[in-house]
């Protein structure tokens, strides 16, 4: 297979601006047992090129560092799929053939990575990297866990954010890996949400502060000599955050998931977080001064992923195309598909369907 070089590219410019990115991602499960991990990836500065790559068993790669040496040499024991940005082999979301999803969620500001050691360059790889490797190194979350650390992640552009990891397999089982003054701290998530900043174990602890939310009315109450019912519908929701910062990002994703009734079918469930994530949308313009909206971007939120694990699926819809478009890994031959890799939208429109009136 022919070796891969991650050079860098328009990422050092655009990843400059720390807080650029921002990503929601939510875990459900359907009746007929199938797993799926969706998320969203934002950026508001600028429109990302994002592709969708199939990397097949014993490629080959060579991992970048900080001083453009060439870091760890790895090759596929796995096929799979990634959602890639800017560089073809910087994969943001993917999927590989034994059913283990991974996908990395901007960190600014919390994480740091280890001080590169120019000596350490035949374990290091950058961080825009690592999702590539775990895809095609591991089969499930366990083996991931104690490989993580036997390697040194190091950013590779200069005045960028760290970012962390959301890993899960088909049993269900899902971790997040954060790097934090230096060193590598792996959580469980049974809860299967996440956004970025600050670390996990803060978003948990501020689950807490949201124990009055509650699907459905609320009952009215006597205040004296008056009886005060609720306004609409939805009264139990008062006080559920509505901004796009990860804290409220993560309480409403751990909302939506607790109350979303349970689907039968893994296709059911798919089409249902589609909908969900809708709600996580991040609208052009609101993140931007008044008249500084870049005018390419129709959404920050530039694409949605909806994974499923279980049979093997991948799924995606962007802002400017929202049709959900689907990946079966169980109809890529991986003993003979070649690397390839293709924009998401070959064209960016929105298809429209026109109805005739008879």
């Amino acid at each position: 297979m022919k070796k891969t070089q991650l050079v860098p590219s328009l990422m050092a410019g655009l990843m400059s601006v720390t807080g650029a990115f921002a990503c929601t991602g939510i875990t459900f499960e359907s009746k007929d047992g199938a797993y799926i991990m969706a998320r969203t990836i934002e950026a508001h500065e600028f429109k990302l090129d994002s592709r969708y790559g199939i990397f097949p068993p014993n490629m080959e790669f060579q991992a970048q560092t900080p001083n453009g040496k060439t870091g760890m040499k790895f090759k596929n024991k796995y096929g799979f799929v990634g959602l890639t940005v800017q560089e073809n082999t910087f994969t943001v979301e993917g999927l590989n053939e034994a059913g283990l999803s991974a996908g990395l969620f901007f960190f600014p500001d919390y994480g740091r990575y280890a001080d590169y050691d120019p000596n350490n360059n035949a374990k290091t790889i950058a961080d825009m990297e690592l999702v590539t490797w775990i895809l095609g190194q591991f089969k499930n979350v366990d083996e991931v866990r104690h490989a993580i650390f036997n390697v040194d992640v190091v950013g590779i552009f200069p005045n960028t954010g760290t970012v962390h990891y959301r890993v899960g397999d088909t049993t269900g089982k899902q971790i997040v890996i954060e790097i934090v003054d230096g060193q590598v701290q792996i959580f469980d998530n049974p809860l299967g949400v996440l956004t970025n900043s600050p670390g996990f174990a803060w978003h948990m602890t501020n689950l807490n502060n949201y124990l009055h939310l509650q699907p459905g009315q609320v009952p009215e109450q006597q205040w004296g000599n008056i009886v005060l019912k609720s306004i609409g519908t939805g009264a139990g929701m008062k006080a559920l955050p509505g901004d796009p910062t990860p804290p409220s990002r993560f309480i409403r994703a751990a909302f939506y998931k607790a109350t979303a009734p349970l689907r039968d079918t893994a296709r059911e469930t798919v089409v249902q977080t589609f909908s969900i994530l809708n709600a996580f949308d991040i609208p052009t313009g609101i993140e931007h001064a008044v008249g500084e909206a870049p005018p390419e971007l129709i959404s920050d939120t530039q694409w949605t992923a909806v994974t499923d694990l279980t049979n093997r699926k991948i799924y995606y819809r962007t802002s400017w195309n929202t049709t959900i478009r689907e990946i079966d890994l169980k109809r890529i031959n991986f003993g003979r598909v070649k690397y390839q890799n293709h924009p998401l939208d070959e064209v960016a429109e929105q298809p429209i369907e026109k109805i005739d009136i008879r």
